[in-house]
């Protein structure tokens, strides 16, 4: 069980959708929520100052652009990512131990460009919208679970902070990465929230008490009738 701070900052919102109704919500969940999600579609419109949006709101960010190129690309890319000052940042593991090295330095020279902390890299092990038959029709045989591990081990192997999987593998990549590894998890739905186009979903609850160390939670948060009642919801479930 978690106390109510670490419920709180255990929960990053997905802010899919455009920049008014982004902000809207940065302002509705001010105080409430701690953390917030800024995907490729929001940051390829709108750039580095939608991360300092949501950071003048008291809000940190998780950049999800899961980046993933040949090394040199992905180094420039994630310098030129964290000097938004995003608080962690999505990366593949599927472009190589030399890849997440190269993102590592990327990030570090943002960090002593700009000063402060280094924004934390999340590797992306296998998408939540996959099931095996999605991983066996683009050639890999492998048991999903094997994947996951193989790339996890891969990535935070070569400098990355953790990584991103479904609920589901959770408790295994836990087990495997250690107390340290920093365990996001998408695919999170409320009991009785629409699944939508994940396929390997949990409860918050079950997500964090797998190992999760952040939980994101979209639509059941920002479609809700009262969005920050909702996330009231999740961390009263985490922490009760």
């Amino acid at each position: 069980m978690l106390s109510e701070n670490e419920a709180r900052d255990a929960v990053i919102v997905a802010l899919d959708c455009d920049r008014d109704r982004a902000i809207e919500l940065a302002d509705t969940l001010s105080g409430v929520a701690s953390w917030v999600k800024v995907g490729m579609t929001l940051f390829f419109r709108e750039g580095p100052s939608i991360v300092r949006a949501m950071q003048d709101r008291g809000l940190s960010v998780f950049l999800d652009l899961k980046v993933f190129d040949i090394p040199f690309q992905v180094r420039g890319a994630v310098e030129s990512a964290s000097l938004s000052g995003a608080d962690i940042l999505s990366i593949h593991a599927l472009g190589s131990s030399a890849m997440v090295a190269a993102a590592r330095e990327g990030a570090e020279a943002a960090a002593k460009e700009r000063g402060g902390k280094r924004t934390q890299l999340v590797s992306i092990s296998v998408l939540t919208s996959m099931d095996q038959s999605s991983l066996s029709e683009i050639g890999i045989e492998r048991p999903l679970k094997e994947e996951v591990a193989r790339l996890a081990s891969l990535a935070v192997g070569a400098g990355s902070d953790g990584i991103v999987c479904s609920p589901q593998e959770a408790a295994e990549m836990r087990a495997l990465l250690g107390p340290q590894a920093l365990i996001v998890t998408p695919g999170v739905r409320p009991a009785g929230a629409a699944v939508g186009d994940q396929r390997r979903v949990a409860t918050p609850a079950a997500a964090i008490a797998a190992g999760a160390s952040k939980l994101v939670v979209g639509r059941p948060i920002t479609q809700a009738d009262d969005p920050a009642a909702a996330m009231e919801a999740i961390v009263a479930e985490l922490s009760h």
